[in-house]
């Protein structure tokens, strides 16, 4: 039995920007709900497609009222919560958890370098204590690539054996698929999601809890597809090498500049072209190279409402 009440497919979800580079949440509203009517279980806001970490408290704090207050149920919302601060991921945390999150998605303190995990252990420890809510549902962040901090098997065990109703899971974007499976079966119930598409049908199968993917903003369909073959035994394959397919051409980009180029062309508005630096617009030639990779693939861009 999976801990917690998140699984399935999820949207690392884009943030959309205005010209003023300041998040325009009533689009990110709009762009949450339709991620939900078209194949998402679930929004995993404020995270690295979303460029969370170029946003201040003020702002994370915002987007994640505003969405609940706009309607979207905070039960299918996995809002990033982590920071180098601890106050700061309290701070947001707190607002996470009273807006009725399903649960967090916490990185680890990313500044300092080569800190031993009594140290990271220390740092959520003192977030679960200071936020102390029963409600409080972490999924850690693995990311070392970009955090350059990894989440140890080591800690994860200090973690679930010191607050097991509380550290439920984790997005592990390593791209290690021995890491995701140790992880599932050393720590019973652990909900593990993989950061890319082309790990959720195998890790399903080794009890994954689904996925929490970047290309999901514009293939939920597929990835929903998979989920439900896989959960309804039938055979996934097919549905699963389409979405393996779609990830492929994306992640020749920076996938945040190249999925807010698909959604510019999506929506026909030109303004989810704007990413904040230090990120940068993806390019017209690139664009339409990507399109064309798309089309050779025949992956039809999904059009909104």
């Amino acid at each position: 039995m999976i801990k917690g009440n998140l699984k399935g497919v999820f949207a690392a979800a884009l943030t959309p920007l205005k010209a003023d580079l300041t998040p325009d949440d009533q689009k990110l509203v709009s762009h949450g709900r339709w991620l939900l009517a078209n194949g998402c279980d679930g929004l995993a806001i404020l995270g690295t497609t979303g460029e969370a970490n170029s946003f201040c408290l003020k702002e994370r704090i915002r987007i994640i009222e505003t969405m609940v207050e706009a309607g979207i149920p905070g039960k299918v919302l996995m809002p990033g919560t982590g920071c180098c601060s601890i106050t700061d991921a309290v701070t947001l945390t707190q607002v996470a958890v009273r807006a009725g999150a399903g649960g967090v998605l916490m990185l680890p303190p990313f500044y300092y370098k080569n800190v031993s995990d009594q140290g990271l252990c220390d740092f959520f420890s003192n977030v679960i204590q200071q936020v102390a809510d029963p409600r409080l549902k972490i999924y850690l962040y693995h990311f070392p690539q970009m955090s350059a901090t990894p989440i140890s098997l080591n800690l994860i065990e200090m973690l679930v054996k010191k607050y097991p109703d509380t550290v439920v899971g984790m997005k592990d974007s390593s791209g290690d698929f021995d890491n995701m499976k140790t992880a599932a079966k050393n720590f019973p119930g652990f909900a593990v999601f993989p950061g890319a598409d082309d790990l959720l049908l195998p890790m399903l199968k080794e009890g994954g809890a689904g996925c929490i993917t970047a290309c999901a903003n514009v293939a939920s369909r597929q990835a929903g597809d998979v989920w439900r073959a896989f959960h309804d035994k039938k055979d996934a394959t097919a549905a699963h090498a389409e979405l393996v397919a779609v990830r492929k051409a994306f992640q020749k980009y920076p996938l945040s500049a190249a999925l807010k180029a698909a959604m510019a062309d999506i929506t026909g508005d030109d303004s989810w072209l704007t990413v904040r630096p230090p990120l940068v617009t993806l390019d017209k030639a690139k664009q339409k190279q990507l399109f064309d990779e798309l089309k050779a693939i025949g992956f039809a861009l999904p059009k909104a409402a």
